[in-house]
Protein backbone atom coordinates (compact mmCIF):
# COMPACT_ATOMS: atom_id res chain seq x y z
CA UNK A 1 0.00 0.00 0.00
CA UNK A 2 1.29 3.56 -1.13
CA UNK A 3 2.08 5.84 1.92
CA UNK A 4 3.87 8.74 -0.07
CA UNK A 5 2.38 9.12 -4.20
CA UNK A 6 4.96 12.02 -5.63
CA UNK A 7 2.82 12.62 -9.27
CA UNK A 8 4.17 14.63 -11.74
CA UNK A 9 6.13 17.26 -9.45
CA UNK A 10 7.31 20.00 -10.58
CA UNK A 11 9.78 22.46 -8.57
CA UNK A 12 11.31 26.15 -10.47
CA UNK A 13 13.22 28.34 -8.75
CA UNK A 14 12.75 32.21 -10.06
CA UNK A 15 14.88 35.20 -9.70
CA UNK A 16 15.11 38.45 -11.13
CA UNK A 17 16.73 37.49 -14.24
CA UNK A 18 15.85 33.91 -14.64
CA UNK A 19 14.06 30.62 -14.11
CA UNK A 20 15.83 27.49 -12.53
CA UNK A 21 14.31 24.53 -13.75
CA UNK A 22 15.48 21.73 -10.59
CA UNK A 23 12.79 19.50 -10.73
CA UNK A 24 10.47 18.29 -13.25
CA UNK A 25 7.63 16.44 -13.98
CA UNK A 26 8.83 13.80 -11.29
CA UNK A 27 6.78 10.83 -10.08
CA UNK A 28 7.36 8.23 -7.43
CA UNK A 29 5.56 5.89 -4.95
CA UNK A 30 6.71 4.90 -1.10
CA UNK A 31 4.82 1.82 -0.12
CA UNK A 32 4.57 1.26 4.18
CA UNK A 33 7.83 -0.34 6.01
CA UNK A 34 9.29 0.88 1.89
CA UNK A 35 13.05 2.17 2.17
CA UNK A 36 13.65 4.28 -1.21
CA UNK A 37 17.07 5.61 -1.86
CA UNK A 38 17.97 8.51 -4.47
CA UNK A 39 20.85 9.09 -6.35
CA UNK A 40 22.82 11.12 -8.81
CA UNK A 41 24.96 13.92 -9.28
CA UNK A 42 25.17 16.96 -7.42
CA UNK A 43 22.95 19.11 -8.55
CA UNK A 44 20.55 16.37 -10.12
CA UNK A 45 17.44 17.97 -7.85
CA UNK A 46 17.54 15.12 -5.29
CA UNK A 47 17.55 17.38 -2.41
CA UNK A 48 15.27 20.10 -4.00
CA UNK A 49 12.58 17.38 -4.38
CA UNK A 50 12.80 16.00 -0.45
CA UNK A 51 12.72 19.78 0.60
CA UNK A 52 9.42 20.64 -1.68
CA UNK A 53 7.80 17.58 -0.84
CA UNK A 54 8.87 18.50 3.45
CA UNK A 55 6.87 22.53 2.11
CA UNK A 56 10.88 23.80 3.35
CA UNK A 57 11.75 25.79 0.33
CA UNK A 58 11.42 29.87 0.46
CA UNK A 59 8.14 30.23 -0.84
CA UNK A 60 8.96 33.44 -2.12
CA UNK A 61 11.21 31.87 -4.80
CA UNK A 62 9.60 28.80 -5.68
CA UNK A 63 7.03 27.63 -7.82
CA UNK A 64 5.75 24.09 -7.37
CA UNK A 65 3.21 22.03 -9.47
CA UNK A 66 2.07 18.63 -8.99
CA UNK A 67 0.67 16.32 -6.24
CA UNK A 68 2.28 14.28 -2.97
CA UNK A 69 -0.24 12.40 -1.18
CA UNK A 70 0.71 11.32 2.06
CA UNK A 71 -2.04 8.57 3.02
CA UNK A 72 -4.32 10.76 0.22
CA UNK A 73 -3.69 13.86 1.65
CA UNK A 74 -1.96 16.70 -0.61
CA UNK A 75 0.69 17.99 0.93
CA UNK A 76 1.55 20.78 -1.40
CA UNK A 77 -1.90 21.96 -1.13
CA UNK A 78 -2.13 21.67 2.56
CA UNK A 79 -2.73 25.30 4.16
CA UNK A 80 -0.25 26.08 7.10
CA UNK A 81 -2.12 25.08 10.41
CA UNK A 82 -2.42 21.46 8.60
CA UNK A 83 0.61 21.39 7.18
CA UNK A 84 2.35 21.98 11.13
CA UNK A 85 0.24 19.14 12.57
CA UNK A 86 1.54 17.14 9.40
CA UNK A 87 5.26 17.59 9.23
CA UNK A 88 7.53 16.09 12.03
CA UNK A 89 4.48 14.09 13.18
CA UNK A 90 3.19 12.43 10.19
CA UNK A 91 6.69 12.68 8.19
CA UNK A 92 10.10 14.01 9.46
CA UNK A 93 13.72 14.70 8.02
CA UNK A 94 17.55 13.83 9.01
CA UNK A 95 20.25 16.67 7.82
CA UNK A 96 23.44 16.13 7.20
CA UNK A 97 24.81 18.63 9.35
CA UNK A 98 23.70 17.41 12.60
CA UNK A 99 26.27 19.34 14.39
CA UNK A 100 24.12 22.76 13.48
CA UNK A 101 20.61 21.45 14.42
CA UNK A 102 20.75 22.38 18.03
CA UNK A 103 21.47 25.02 19.97
CA UNK A 104 25.09 25.07 21.39
CA UNK A 105 24.66 26.72 25.01
CA UNK A 106 21.69 24.61 25.80
CA UNK A 107 21.46 20.86 27.02
CA UNK A 108 20.06 18.42 24.42
CA UNK A 109 17.74 17.15 26.60
CA UNK A 110 15.87 20.90 27.71
CA UNK A 111 16.03 20.99 23.77
CA UNK A 112 14.16 17.97 22.61
CA UNK A 113 11.76 18.35 25.73
CA UNK A 114 10.50 22.03 23.82
CA UNK A 115 10.65 20.30 20.60
CA UNK A 116 7.94 17.99 22.09
CA UNK A 117 6.13 20.80 23.66
CA UNK A 118 5.68 22.28 20.57
CA UNK A 119 2.84 19.36 19.85
CA UNK A 120 2.02 18.37 22.92
CA UNK A 121 2.16 21.84 25.41
CA UNK A 122 -0.01 20.10 28.21
CA UNK A 123 2.74 17.00 28.63
CA UNK A 124 3.39 16.18 32.01
CA UNK A 125 7.73 16.05 32.08
CA UNK A 126 8.72 12.86 33.43
CA UNK A 127 6.32 11.15 30.59
CA UNK A 128 8.56 13.68 28.28
CA UNK A 129 11.38 12.98 30.38
CA UNK A 130 10.78 9.26 29.98
CA UNK A 131 10.44 9.27 25.97
CA UNK A 132 13.51 11.42 25.14
CA UNK A 133 15.52 8.00 27.42
CA UNK A 134 13.89 6.16 25.51
CA UNK A 135 14.74 7.53 21.83
CA UNK A 136 18.12 7.81 23.14
CA UNK A 137 18.76 4.44 23.97
CA UNK A 138 16.67 2.95 20.81
CA UNK A 139 19.51 5.22 18.71
CA UNK A 140 22.65 3.50 21.22
CA UNK A 141 23.15 6.96 22.90
CA UNK A 142 23.94 6.30 26.97
CA UNK A 143 21.31 8.78 29.09
CA UNK A 144 24.06 11.47 30.05
CA UNK A 145 23.82 13.24 26.56
CA UNK A 146 20.55 14.31 28.41
CA UNK A 147 22.25 16.54 30.15
CA UNK A 148 25.13 17.30 27.50
CA UNK A 149 25.74 20.60 25.42
CA UNK A 150 26.07 19.19 21.64
CA UNK A 151 29.63 20.72 21.51
CA UNK A 152 30.43 17.71 24.45
CA UNK A 153 29.69 14.88 21.34
CA UNK A 154 31.01 13.69 18.78
CA UNK A 155 29.65 13.91 15.01
CA UNK A 156 28.01 10.35 15.27
CA UNK A 157 26.36 11.07 18.39
CA UNK A 158 25.25 14.23 17.29
CA UNK A 159 23.99 12.52 14.12
CA UNK A 160 22.32 9.96 15.97
CA UNK A 161 20.90 12.90 18.37
CA UNK A 162 19.58 14.44 14.95
CA UNK A 163 18.34 10.53 14.47
CA UNK A 164 16.02 10.39 17.75
CA UNK A 165 14.71 14.25 17.49
CA UNK A 166 13.08 12.67 13.48
CA UNK A 167 11.63 10.01 15.48
CA UNK A 168 10.34 11.47 18.65
CA UNK A 169 6.85 12.18 17.06
CA UNK A 170 6.91 8.40 16.16
CA UNK A 171 6.28 9.12 12.25
CA UNK A 172 5.36 6.58 9.44
CA UNK A 173 7.90 8.89 6.96
CA UNK A 174 11.52 9.58 7.72
CA UNK A 175 13.41 11.56 4.74
CA UNK A 176 17.41 11.37 5.19
CA UNK A 177 18.92 14.20 3.39
CA UNK A 178 22.35 13.09 2.92
CA UNK A 179 22.66 12.09 6.37
CA UNK A 180 25.42 10.29 7.08
CA UNK A 181 27.75 11.63 4.05
CA UNK A 182 30.05 13.33 6.87
CA UNK A 183 30.53 10.02 9.02
CA UNK A 184 33.83 7.71 8.82
CA UNK A 185 33.36 4.82 7.10
CA UNK A 186 32.74 2.65 10.26
CA UNK A 187 30.20 5.26 11.84
CA UNK A 188 28.18 5.49 8.86
CA UNK A 189 27.60 1.38 8.92
CA UNK A 190 26.71 1.39 12.20
CA UNK A 191 24.19 4.26 12.22
CA UNK A 192 22.77 2.72 9.06
CA UNK A 193 22.75 -0.80 10.76
CA UNK A 194 20.73 0.68 13.40
CA UNK A 195 18.17 2.97 11.07
CA UNK A 196 17.21 -0.37 9.43
CA UNK A 197 16.60 -2.02 13.02
CA UNK A 198 14.16 1.29 14.00
CA UNK A 199 12.51 0.87 10.48
CA UNK A 200 11.65 -3.03 11.20
CA UNK A 201 10.66 -2.31 15.25
CA UNK A 202 8.65 1.37 14.49
CA UNK A 203 6.90 0.14 10.90
CA UNK A 204 9.06 3.07 9.45
CA UNK A 205 9.12 4.21 5.82
CA UNK A 206 12.68 6.04 4.84
CA UNK A 207 13.60 8.00 1.40
CA UNK A 208 17.48 8.01 1.81
CA UNK A 209 18.91 10.74 -0.45
CA UNK A 210 22.48 10.47 -1.03
CA UNK A 211 25.62 10.10 -3.88
CA UNK A 212 26.74 7.09 -2.46
CA UNK A 213 26.09 3.54 -4.42
CA UNK A 214 27.16 1.70 -1.79
CA UNK A 215 24.42 3.01 0.92
CA UNK A 216 21.45 2.23 -1.23
CA UNK A 217 22.55 -1.06 -2.71
CA UNK A 218 22.82 -2.59 1.01
CA UNK A 219 20.38 -0.61 2.54
CA UNK A 220 17.61 0.01 0.36
CA UNK A 221 14.71 -2.19 -1.38
CA UNK A 222 14.36 0.56 -4.01
CA UNK A 223 15.99 2.89 -5.92
CA UNK A 224 15.42 6.39 -8.01
CA UNK A 225 18.52 7.16 -10.47
CA UNK A 226 17.54 11.28 -11.34
CA UNK A 227 19.80 13.76 -12.82
CA UNK A 228 19.21 17.46 -14.10
CA UNK A 229 16.00 17.23 -12.23
CA UNK A 230 14.73 14.33 -13.87
CA UNK A 231 14.03 10.14 -13.25
CA UNK A 232 16.46 8.71 -15.40
CA UNK A 233 14.96 5.08 -13.95
CA UNK A 234 14.05 3.49 -10.83
CA UNK A 235 12.94 0.27 -9.78
CA UNK A 236 14.06 -2.60 -7.34
CA UNK A 237 17.60 -1.93 -5.96
CA UNK A 238 18.28 -6.16 -6.87
CA UNK A 239 17.20 -4.95 -10.99
CA UNK A 240 18.84 -0.97 -11.25
CA UNK A 241 22.29 -1.62 -9.71
CA UNK A 242 22.52 -5.41 -10.80
CA UNK A 243 21.30 -4.61 -14.40
CA UNK A 244 21.15 -1.22 -15.31
CA UNK A 245 19.51 -0.23 -18.68
CA UNK A 246 20.12 3.81 -18.40
CA UNK A 247 23.39 4.95 -19.89
CA UNK A 248 23.08 7.43 -17.05
CA UNK A 249 22.72 4.62 -14.27
CA UNK A 250 25.63 2.72 -15.82
CA UNK A 251 27.92 5.51 -15.83
CA UNK A 252 27.18 6.34 -12.39
CA UNK A 253 27.83 2.61 -11.69
CA UNK A 254 31.03 2.46 -13.54
CA UNK A 255 32.67 5.27 -11.94
CA UNK A 256 31.85 3.66 -8.37
CA UNK A 257 34.64 0.74 -7.29
CA UNK A 258 33.36 -2.83 -6.58
CA UNK A 259 34.28 -4.81 -3.49
CA UNK A 260 33.72 -8.20 -4.53
CA UNK A 261 35.57 -9.85 -7.91
CA UNK A 262 37.53 -8.46 -10.45
CA UNK A 263 39.29 -4.82 -9.72
CA UNK A 264 38.40 -2.48 -12.95
CA UNK A 265 39.35 1.22 -13.73
CA UNK A 266 37.33 3.75 -12.88
CA UNK A 267 35.56 5.88 -15.50
CA UNK A 268 33.80 8.72 -14.82
CA UNK A 269 30.82 10.39 -17.09
CA UNK A 270 32.19 13.01 -19.43
CA UNK A 271 31.03 16.54 -19.42
CA UNK A 272 28.69 18.66 -16.90
CA UNK A 273 25.48 18.93 -15.85
CA UNK A 274 23.31 21.26 -18.26
CA UNK A 275 22.41 24.84 -17.32
CA UNK A 276 19.19 24.53 -15.73
CA UNK A 277 17.98 27.64 -16.82
CA UNK A 278 17.79 26.36 -19.98
CA UNK A 279 14.63 24.06 -20.33
CA UNK A 280 15.60 21.43 -22.44
CA UNK A 281 14.24 20.11 -25.95
CA UNK A 282 15.70 16.77 -26.00
CA UNK A 283 16.86 14.30 -23.39
CA UNK A 284 18.79 16.14 -20.64
CA UNK A 285 21.26 13.45 -20.55
CA UNK A 286 21.56 13.84 -24.18
CA UNK A 287 25.31 16.08 -24.61
CA UNK A 288 26.71 13.22 -22.51
CA UNK A 289 25.36 10.19 -23.78
CA UNK A 290 27.91 8.20 -25.79
CA UNK A 291 24.67 5.91 -27.55
CA UNK A 292 22.18 9.45 -28.26
CA UNK A 293 20.73 9.61 -31.14
CA UNK A 294 19.08 12.46 -33.69
CA UNK A 295 15.62 11.65 -31.63
CA UNK A 296 17.41 11.87 -28.34
CA UNK A 297 18.28 15.58 -28.84
CA UNK A 298 14.74 16.25 -30.14
CA UNK A 299 12.38 14.45 -27.91
CA UNK A 300 12.60 14.52 -24.05
CA UNK A 301 12.14 10.61 -23.47
CA UNK A 302 9.23 9.48 -20.57
CA UNK A 303 9.10 6.86 -18.30
CA UNK A 304 8.57 3.40 -19.81
CA UNK A 305 8.37 0.13 -18.49
CA UNK A 306 10.78 -2.09 -18.42
CA UNK A 307 9.87 -5.13 -16.53
CA UNK A 308 7.99 -5.33 -12.97
CA UNK A 309 8.58 -2.18 -11.08
CA UNK A 310 11.12 -0.93 -12.82
CA UNK A 311 10.73 2.31 -15.26
CA UNK A 312 13.03 3.60 -17.59
CA UNK A 313 13.42 7.08 -19.13
CA UNK A 314 15.32 6.19 -22.47
CA UNK A 315 14.75 5.73 -26.17
CA UNK A 316 16.74 2.42 -26.44
CA UNK A 317 15.68 0.93 -23.55
CA UNK A 318 13.00 -1.23 -25.11
CA UNK A 319 10.48 -0.27 -22.40
CA UNK A 320 6.85 -0.46 -22.98
CA UNK A 321 4.38 3.11 -22.35
CA UNK A 322 2.89 3.66 -19.04
CA UNK A 323 0.47 4.89 -20.93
Amino acid sequence: MSLLEIKNVSINYHTNDKTVYAVQDVSMNVDEQDSVGIVGESGSGKSTLAMGILRLLPENIIETSGEALLEGEDILAMDTKHLQEVRWMKMSVVFQKSMNALSPVHRIGYQMEDIYRVHYPNEDKKVIQDKIYSLLKMVNLPERVYMSYPHELSGGMMQRVAIALSLIFEPKLLIMDEATTALDVVTQTQILNEIIDLEKNMNIARIMITHDMSVVASTCKKVVVMYAGRIMEQGLVNDVLVNPQHPYTKGLMSSFPSFTGERKNLKGIEGNLPDMSIYPTGCVFAPRCPFATERCHKEIPQLKKYGDNWEVACFQSGGTSNE
